[in-house]
Order: C-alpha cells, then sequence, then structure tokens
C-alpha cells in the first residue's frame, strides 16, 4: 500500500514524489501509449498527467487498496483524450482512418496469443476504434461513460466498439489466428 508515500507526497516532499512517479511512471506511460500511438507525445501526456496528479494529491481520499492507482489511471486516461481533442483526433475519431502503416508483428510458431501481439495490433486500430476499444475493454468504462467522455451517444460507442472488435479479428486473422472475439455491448 502507498499510503505513507501518498502522505508525504501531499505534504510537498520532492523525493517521496520522486519514488511516486518511478513506482508509476511505466504502467501509466502504456496507459498513455494505448490511447496516443506516438512515443513521445504518449510521454507529454504522462508528464502533463503527473503535474495534475501532483497538484490535486491533496484531494486524493483513499478509499481501498487500489484506489489510487485507479484514480491515477484515470488522470492519465483523461489526459490522454484531451491529447487527442486538441490534436483534432477525436473531432474525426468516428470516421474509418486508413490503417497504420506499422509492419505486422509475427506470431511466434505454436505460440498462443501473448500481451506484446495483441497491444501492437490495438495499436494499429484507427484512433476512434482504438479509443473507444481501450476505454471499453481495458478501462472498464462503460458505454454511457464513454459517450460522456468523447461527447458521442452511447449507440456510437456501442458501433465503434463492435467496429473494432471486427477489425482487430479481420487483423489477428491475418496473423494466422483463428479467433472467436466475443461481442458484448
Amino acid at each position: 500500500m502507498d499510503q505513507p508515500l501518498i502522505e508525504q507526497c501531499q505534504r510537498g516532499n520532492a523525493f517521496a514524489q520522486k519514488r511516486l512517479f518511478e513506482r508509476y511512471a511505466n504502467r501509466m506511460y502504456r496507459v498513455c501509449l494505448r490511447y496516443v500511438r506516438n512515443e513521445q507525445e504518449a510521454e507529454e501526456v504522462l508528464m502533463t498527467g503527473f503535474l495534475k496528479v501532483f497538484r490535486s494529491l491533496s484531494s486524493f481520499q483513499d478509499r481501498h487498496e487500489n484506489s489510487f492507482e485507479a484514480w491515477l489511471r484515470r488522470i492519465m486516461v483523461n489526459e490522454a483524450l484531451q491529447h487527442l481533442r486538441a490534436m483534432r483526433s477525436l473531432p474525426t475519431l468516428y470516421t474509418d482512418e486508413a490503417m497504420s502503416l506499422q509492419p505486422d508483428p509475427k506470431p511466434l510458431p505454436d505460440s498462443g496469443l501473448d500481451a506484446d501481439l495483441i497491444t501492437a495490433l490495438i495499436a494499429r486500430l484507427p484512433t476512434g476504434y482504438r479509443t473507444v476499444f481501450n476505454l471499453y475493454v481495458v478501462e472498464g468504462y462503460s458505454h454511457r461513460e464513454i459517450g460522456e467522455q468523447l461527447q458521442i451517444s452511447e449507440n456510437t460507442s456501442k458501433s465503434q466498439l463492435s467496429k473494432a472488435r471486427t477489425m482487430l479479428q479481420e487483423l489477428l486473422i491475418k496473423q494466422g489466428y483463428e479467433t472467436n472475439i466475443r461481442r458484448t455491448h
């Protein structure tokens, strides 16, 4: 539990802030990178997110063991969404974008799906599909919450998730995997 470290950060202890950043930076960077494909932009989102964390840490209230990380993750997701809006990715988020020109990751023979392959394939989804997929599947937001965050309807969120899953399934098949992605809304 990070409560003593959080309390030291709340009192403005710079060493504790550095330790807190080091403890969570890698995980939160991966969160940012799921939304913002460019590594430099993801680092920028991470740093801006941590500035907001340290500015508003005094308002954080520990409710249960994992509440700090959930609070931190929510700030990073919100910061990534704000970055996408600022870059004008979200207003055109719901149009079909061209697929990323990244090379296809090669599956290892006789290997099952791994996190790196799935992450690489999700990163190839168009921004709108990827954003809704991450918010729903990874972060656990409801379609109503996604709609509020992205200023879209619940039905648009559901549609984007369905299209993301279909595209992800097609990408998996191209990689030589047969898959049945459950369609739940």
